[in-house]
Parts: C-alpha cells; sequence; structure tokens
C-alpha cells in the first residue's frame, strides 16, 4: 500500500466516522420526542421520586477527586499496555526495558500514594 493509498483510507474513514456521528445526532434531533403543553412537573427535580432534600450544590470531599485522579492514572497506565504488549516481538528488548521502567515508576507512585494514606477511605 502506497502512502497516497494509506492516506485515503485514513481520509475515508474519518469521513465514513463524521457522517455516522453527524448521521445520529441529526435522526435524534428529527425523532425526538415533543412535548405539546409543558407542565410544572417538567422544571421539578426528580430524585427517584423523592422530594429533593436541600440544594443541589453542596461541596465534596478532595478525596472522591483524588480516588478519581488515581483511576485515570491507571486506566491511563493500562492503555498503554495493550498496544505495547500486541507488538512487543516487533519491537525487540528495548520496549520491554523501557517498559518496566515505565511500570516501576508506576509501582513507586502508587507504593508513595499508599504510604501516605491517600488511598484509604475514613
Amino acid at each position: 500500500m502506497s502512502t497516497s493509498e494509506a492516506w485515503i483510507a485514513a481520509w475515508t474513514f474519518g469521513a465514513v466516522a463524521l457522517a455516522v456521528a453527524g448521521g445520529t445526532l441529526i435522526a435524534a434531533w428529527l425523532l425526538r420526542v415533543r412535548s405539546r403543553k409543558p407542565s410544572e412537573a417538567r422544571t421539578r427535580t426528580y430524585e427517584c421520586g423523592e422530594e429533593p432534600d436541600g440544594g443541589a450544590w453542596m461541596r465534596f470531599h478532595p478525596r472522591y477527586y483524588l480516588v478519581a485522579l488515581v483511576f485515570v492514572i491507571f486506566d491511563v497506565e493500562a492503555i498503554f499496555l495493550l498496544p505495547w504488549a500486541v507488538s512487543l516481538r516487533d519491537m525487540g528488548a528495548v520496549a520491554l526495558w523501557s517498559m518496566l521502567v515505565f511500570l516501576a515508576v508506576l509501582l513507586l507512585g502508587w507504593v508513595y500514594a499508599v504510604q501516605k494514606g491517600a488511598l484509604r477511605w475514613p
């Protein structure tokens, strides 16, 4: 496959992806359910059939965000591992050692977070 054929395939794939995404958005807009009469029930907050208790805006403990951040970090690490594992034979020993260093840095970060108590839920 020549370079121009590869670019044509890539642009075709992108155009089809955009057409499918745009088509589904337009179809959802055209087929949406519309209410004929606005009612007061539509403007109220719905929480599993219960009346809301207090305001909707409240503060969350920063620990929630810390746990989410740690999850994202380890999730991104998993994203890097899959393509590496698929093409490890083609890349050779340098790729193996570089991924081991990457995993060691992540392991050190996890050990640091555990020692600091960042992952301990009160």
